[in-house]
């Protein structure tokens, strides 16, 4: 794009944690990011809230201060069910009308706009899964265990039929792929988690283990508390831990960003 007046920069968002822990993941992530695309295309990390001098309008004022004229903002997040990821793409002026109230302002960005796409069923992301199931210690026998795949969920119904569909994507690719007996899906937004084991124990043989897999970007309250809690006396097995760190996220969001780049170039 030399001499063509295009400059590109990347800004993925995520939503930010006051935990440190939580926050250092996601830049070790886009780093890796930054290392796989090369000093060419500037690429900067924002939160919607809890990360001082680190939110949203401060990474588009950062690339625009590189000189990008055309911004791809990534939503890290798991689904296009999260409501974060709608109002965040209004915020951004990629669309006129969020699908539900926010709090949030529009931003100012001076730089051509495309808005990329959230996590859903991926097949980076099913291996990432997969991965991790294998480093861990809940999973050793997988035609003998079922998966239960568990995000956060929204009690709207739009967002929550997003939510579903992208882990019962995920969930359908996991099985075929890791050989397992059988998966399903229970969001925590409603409550399905119970009801969700009760169904894989009915309709699989006595005996059979049911192994529970947090799909959230990096680890933190809800996959120590919330969901341990949610499991307690249902007798499956938590394969704690987060997508992030893992090299294939960092892979997933390099192939989005090269397709856009690419698509610039046409």
């Amino acid at each position: 794009m030399e001499g063509s007046g295009v400059k590109p920069g990347v800004l993925v968002i995520s939503h930010g944690s006051q935990e440190r822990g939580w926050v250092d993941r996601v830049e070790e992530t886009v780093e890796g990011v930054r290392a796989k695309l090369g000093g060419g295309v500037p690429v900067e990390c924002s939160y919607l809230e809890l990360v001082e001098g680190r939110l949203i309008q401060d990474g588009i004022e950062r690339l625009e201060a590189q000189g990008v004229t055309d911004l791809l903002a990534i939503p890290l997040f798991v689904s296009a069910g999260s409501t974060h990821v709608d109002e965040i793409g209004w915020s951004l002026g990629a669309y006129e009308e969020p699908r539900r109230p926010t709090d949030l302002e529009r931003c100012r960005v001076n730089a051509r706009l495309t808005y990329g796409k959230p996590i859903a069923d991926d097949p980076e992301i099913a291996e990432v899964l997969l991965d991790k199931l294998k480093e861990s210690s809940v999973s050793s026998e997988p035609s003998k265990e079922c998966l239960l795949l568990i995000g956060h969920g929204s009690e709207e119904p739009w967002f929550r039929e997003e939510w579903k569909r992208g882990l019962e994507g995920l969930a359908a690719r996991m099985k075929r792929v890791g050989g397992y007996a059988g998966a399903a899906v229970a969001l925590l937004r409603p409550e399905e988690v119970a009801e969700r084991v009760r169904e894989l124990r009915g309709s699989h043989p006595r005996g059979t283990a049911i192994v529970a897999v947090p799909v959230f970007v990096s680890e933190g309250y809800f996959t120590s508390s919330v969901i341990p809690k949610r499991l307690e006396g249902t007798g499956c097995r938590y394969a704690e831990g987060s997508l992030i760190p893992h090299p294939k996220v960092e892979e997933w969001i390099r192939r989005q960003a090269s397709e856009w780049l690419e698509s610039l170039s046409v």
